[in-house]
């Protein structure tokens, strides 16, 4: 069913789920797999007086190179055809915009993203990557929720 499938990555708790889902899609297909990791180079980063903006970014970069190290290698192990993509976005407006472009030229046929879940102020401020690329995509999108991989809690006696 799916051949050819793009995971969002960003190193928190819910993505690695989201990985490990689109990892077993893979398997279970037979599909390629691009984990794809954006380091945010966000201007707000600039107006913080006496910050060099380019110790986040390249604290960011080196973050991306290990997860997609790290992606590449639970690819191998689990023999998923891929390999992982860095790229650089400026806010969560422009995350979006190049995780659909991935998935555009790569072909794929599902994207698969954690959403973290945000409310209120958090959500007005931070955005959400996942609802902009569920709501501009034009190839279906797995969204993983935050609790995803928790334990289910003990039944009631």
């Amino acid at each position: 069913m799916f051949k050819r499938i793009v995971v969002a990555i960003d190193g928190s708790r819910t993505s690695r789920h989201a990985f490990e889902s689109a990892l077993e899609l893979a398997v279970t297909h037979g599909a390629v797999l691009q984990p794809y990791y954006v380091v945010e180079n966000a201007p707000v980063y600039y107006d913080v007086p006496g910050y060099d903006p380019s110790v986040l970014r390249d604290e960011l970069a080196d973050q991306g190179a290990t997860l997609a190290d790290e992606a590449n290698a639970a690819m191998k192990q689990r023999g998923v055809q891929g390999a992982a993509v860095i790229a650089e976005g400026s806010s969560v407006a422009d995350v979006a915009e190049l995780v659909l472009a991935a998935a555009t030229a790569f072909n794929a046929d599902l994207l698969v993203m954690g959403t973290h879940g945000r409310r209120g102020f958090q959500r007005l401020i931070l955005g959400s990557v996942a609802e902009r690329c569920l709501r501009q995509a034009t190839l279906p999108v797995l969204l993983i929720p935050a609790a995803a991989g928790a334990e289910a809690p003990e039944p009631k006696e």
